[in-house]
């Protein structure tokens, strides 16, 4: 990606990458750095008396202790740390009165917010806001491991300082990366406060298009408390101790097949919470997971060891009808995005609708606002 607000010079590693690790930005011999564009100015510290002789990383970590020791290893390594004006190691002593300079570097996270021309589905913008159909394989927001190519990168590309100067460029809620369909974002600091603010009193409304294992009951709700899995914390679960969040979820099942012996349902699901994975990870709470989830898939459920049709293999799980009340107009506005060419395909091989004719977008009316719960809190999506 390109790196925002900074130029690489000849103190810079080659092909370094705000991405890589920091053992990869590190080799080579380095000179020390001169503060660029984008890159705060130097910090002086005078080293206090009773640190006198203590070697320099274990000084840096009371001097500047707002910074990791991990991180001002690395920064002496690249050059960013000066003694008296000459280029310090990691453990040499540091002289009783000497003035030590540190030039930060931005974090790989602070540099992976740059525009990109990442091409954005435009279903719907006005002066407000913008309702995207993000396609799967999309990250929303820059992370660790996704540092570019993401949709914060394409709007702060397509609408400039405008996004720039919004929190998150105006994303107010996510998908994960290989779940599709329908987001909303903001275009103005106050349409993303009123839709903050709706997403607490649920008055956003969306409906999933999902494929799970295993025979659907007709129709429910799972109501079960979501938080961080206490055995994996990369995985969210339903937990019962106090760390876990009200989630509800509400289904329908519009069909059923049967793919290699096991049975397959096609759902609906309502979400009355947002909370992260919510769908995935109450489908698998009441043993049914969703078709190609690598990470929630064997959950309680069993699922056939035979890959899936045409090698699909992410979740089967797209958002497909939003609504909102809109933040300048007050007028109730829903859209929808019908199932992308791969989950119709899936549904096809699967022998959907073999039966009978069915619509995976059939419409009918959302549900009712849900009544808000008092003191209840409010995650950002990602279904």
């Amino acid at each position: 990606m390109t790196r925002s607000n900074a130029h690489h010079t000849k103190d810079e590693p080659k092909n370094y990458s705000p991405c890589a690790s920091r053992d990869d930005a590190v080799r080579g011999d380095v000179k020390p750095v001169r503060p660029g564009a984008g890159e705060e100015a130097p910090r002086i510290a005078q080293v206090p008396d009773e640190l006198a002789g203590e070697r320099l990383d274990k000084v840096l970590t009371k001097v500047f202790s707002e910074f990791s020791r991990n991180r001002l290893q690395g920064w002496i390594e690249e050059g960013r740390v000066l003694i008296d004006g000459e280029r310090a190691k990691v453990r040499q002593p540091v002289p009783l009165g000497a003035a030590i300079s540190l030039v930060p570097d931005l974090l790989p996270e602070q540099l992976a917010f740059a525009p990109e021309p990442v091409p954005l589905h435009i279903v719907y913008e006005d002066d407000a806001l913008v309702v995207i159909d993000k396609p799967a394989g999309m990250v929303v927001h820059p992370a660790a491991g996704n540092c570019s190519g993401t949709l914060l990168n394409g709007l702060l590309h397509r609408y400039g300082d405008a996004a720039a100067g919004l929190p998150r460029a105006g994303i107010v809620h996510r998908l994960d990366k290989e779940t599709s369909g329908l987001m909303v974002v903001a275009r103005t600091l106050e349409a993303q406060t009123d839709l903050v603010r709706q997403l607490q009193a649920r008055t956003v409304k969306r409906r999933y298009v999902a494929f799970v294992w295993g025979n659907m009951p007709d129709d429910g709700t799972i109501d079960a408390p979501i938080g961080r899995d206490p055995r994996e914390r990369t995985r969210m679960a339903v937990v019962s101790t106090a760390s876990g969040k009200h989630a509800r979820t509400h289904f329908r099942t519009i069909d059923r097949t049967t793919w290699h012996g096991q049975p397959v349902s096609a759902i609906h699901c309502d979400l009355e919470t947002g909370r992260t994975h919510q769908i995935r990870v109450h489908c698998a709470y009441v043993g049914h997971p969703l078709l190609g989830d690598s990470v929630y898939g064997r959950a309680r459920g069993k699922r056939s060891v035979t890959p899936l049709p045409d090698g699909f293999a992410r979740q089967a799980l797209h958002a497909w009808r939003l609504g909102l009340v809109h933040p300048d107009t007050g007028k109730d506005v829903h859209w929808r995005s019908d199932v992308p060419e791969d989950i119709a395909a899936l549904a096809t091989e699967l022998g959907f609708g073999r039966d009978e004719e069915i619509d995976l977008d059939e419409d009918d009316d959302f549900p009712e606002v849900y009544e808000v719960q008092d003191g209840d809190d409010w995650d950002e999506d990602e279904a």
